[in-house]
C-alpha cells in the first residue's frame, strides 16, 4: 500500500496537480482534499449545485493518478445496489447444465465470487492499489436514512458485508468523497466520520479563470463576459433555479462554437438556453430584457 505521504507532497503541490487536469482548486479546498488523501479519512463537500463538489473527486484521481469509482446516489437506492448483485443468468445457466448431468449445486457453489458482480462500493473496497482508489459518492442527500446507516461501517471501517460470503475490509482503503447539496441534514453520525468542506461560489475572477481553463480554445475576453453574465444572473432574486459554473462553462462553449466574436443580445439571447435551464428563468430573464445584460458586459471591457 502506498504511503499516503508519498501520494502528494504537499499542498502547493496538489494545487498544482488539481491546475494541471483542469481544476482551480483555493487553499483551503486544496488543504482539505489533502487531508483525505493524508488521514485516509472520508472528505464531505457541500455547496450549492454548480460549484465543482463533482468535479473535485474527478480531478482529485486525475491528479493521484488513480480510478474515480462513482456511486450516483437517488431516492430510494438500496445498499445491495451500491455494493453488489448476483449473475442470475449465469447462476441459471449454470443450475440448468448441473440438473443435464444429474448434478445438483449448493448455495455455496451459486453464491461464491464467480457469480458476483461488484457495484461501486465493493468495486472501491476491491481496489488492489497500489494508489487509493477515489470513491465518489455523489449526491448523498438524496439518499435515504437507510442507506446513510449503512454507509457507516464503509466509511468507518473500509469495510464491507455480504451476507453470502462475509466481511470485505480494504487492503487498500478509497480516498472517499461524499457530496451533497444540502436538499436535506445529514445524520451526524454520517458527519462524525468525515472531514467537511463548503464550497463557496467563487468570485467573478475566478469564475473566468475556471472558465478559461475548460474551454482554452475560447478566447479570455469571452470567458470574462461569460463569468460577468452568470454574476449578473445569478443576483437576480427571480430565478428558479441560479446559473453555477457548470453552466457558465457551458455557455462559453455554445458561445465559442457559434464563432461568437460580440456577444451582443442576439448572441446572449441564441445561447440563454446554456445557461438557464428553466423554461420560467428563460422567459423571465427575456421578459426582462437583455440589454441590460449585455451593456454591463461592455462596461466592465471599458
Amino acid at each position: 500500500m502506498t504511503d499516503p505521504g508519498l501520494l502528494v507532497a504537499d499542498v502547493p503541490t496538489l494545487r498544482s496537480r488539481l491546475d494541471a487536469v483542469g481544476y482551480l482548486a483555493d487553499d483551503a479546498l486544496a488543504t482539505a482534499l489533502l487531508l483525505a488523501v493524508r488521514m485516509r479519512q472520508p472528505i464531505l463537500l457541500e455547496g450549492e449545485p454548480g460549484v465543482g463538489k463533482t468535479e473535485a473527486a474527478r480531478a482529485l484521481a486525475a491528479a493521484l493518478d488513480t480510478p474515480l469509482i462513482r456511486l450516483q446516489c437517488y431516492e430510494g437506492l438500496s445498499s445491495a445496489e451500491a455494493l453488489y448483485e448476483w449473475n442470475y443468468p449465469r447462476q441459471l445457466l449454470a443450475i440448468r447444465l448441473a440438473e443435464s448431468r444429474g448434478e445438483s449445486l449448493r448455495d455455496a457453489d451459486l453464491f461464491s465470487e464467480d457469480y458476483l458482480l461488484p457495484r461501486p462500493l465493493l468495486a472501491a473496497i476491491s481496489h488492489p492499489g497500489p494508489r487509493p482508489a477515489v470513491l465518489l459518492i455523489d449526491e448523498v442527500d438524496r439518499a435515504d436514512d437507510e442507506f446513510e446507516a449503512f454507509l457507516l461501517e464503509l466509511l468507518a471501517d473500509a469495510a464491507v458485508t455480504i451476507p453470502e460470503l462475509g466481511t470485505r475490509t480494504a487492503t487498500v482503503p478509497p480516498v472517499a468523497v461524499l457530496t451533497s447539496n444540502r436538499t436535506r441534514d445529514l445524520h451526524d453520525a454520517l458527519k462524525r466520520r468525515c472531514l467537511y468542506h463548503w464550497i463557496d461560489y467563487p468570485d467573478t475572477e475566478r469564475v473566468a479563470a475556471i472558465v478559461s481553463k475548460r474551454v482554452p480554445e475560447s478566447a479570455r475576453w469571452l470567458a470574462t463576459r461569460v463569468a460577468r453574465g452568470v454574476a449578473r444572473l445569478r443576483a437576480r432574486p427571480d430565478l428558479t433555479k441560479p446559473p453555477g459554473i457548470a453552466e457558465a462553462i457551458d455557455w462559453a462553449s455554445a458561445l465559442h462554437a457559434l464563432g461568437v466574436s460580440v456577444l451582443d443580445t442576439d448572441a446572449a439571447d441564441r445561447t440563454l438556453g446554456a445557461v438557464l435551464k428553466y423554461a420560467e428563468d428563460l422567459q423571465t430573464v427575456r421578459r426582462a430584457g437583455l440589454a441590460e445584460l449585455v451593456e454591463a458586459e461592455a462596461d466592465s471591457d471599458a
